[in-house]
């Protein structure tokens, strides 16, 4: 099973839209990566988001290009929330998802997955990247990250 990590687009500085919708530069990187995960054949069955406007906008690109069956706004997705809950959630999943928001939570939720401790920092997440961790026999690995600057 993989789970996708995706820190949101850059989004708009909060003095030019304090609702911090994606900036245009946030909404192209992201066109840009979510192309290219579909040109590379990822499939995931849900897309799951923070409810921030930044956050369900870029699900919501990523989603016009993947086609998974549910985009959702989900519980414990927020910058600080608790990243237990999803790793909880996560260890029960049967199928490929793909989480969308922010820091710190996602690089907390990576590093639990990986190391078993929040605090220890296993990734440098990029806005509009993404992140692929796959969980085998030895527990769960980075099996690969994409940045709108290699794509």
């Amino acid at each position: 099973m993989k789970v996708y990590l995706v820190q949101h687009g850059i989004p708009k500085h909060e003095e030019e839209d304090p609702r911090r919708p994606l900036s245009s530069q946030g909404i192209e990187e992201v066109k840009r990566v979510a192309e290219h995960l579909s040109r590379a054949g990822i499939r995931v069955t849900d897309i799951y988001h923070s409810g921030k406007l930044r956050a369900r906008e870029t699900a919501e690109i990523l989603a016009e290009r993947l086609m998974p069956e549910g985009l959702n706004e989900a519980e414990g997705l927020k910058p600080l929330d608790d990243p237990a809950l999803w790793a909880e959630r996560i260890e029960k999943a049967s199928t490929d998802i793909m989480l969308v928001g922010h820091l710190p939570h996602l690089q907390k939720l990576s590093s639990l997955l990986i190391t078993g401790d929040k605090e220890k920092r296993v990734i440098a997440f990029r806005q509009g990247g993404v992140v692929c961790l796959e969980i085998d026999t030895e527990g769960w690995a980075i099996k690969w990250i994409v940045t709108p600057e290699i794509i």
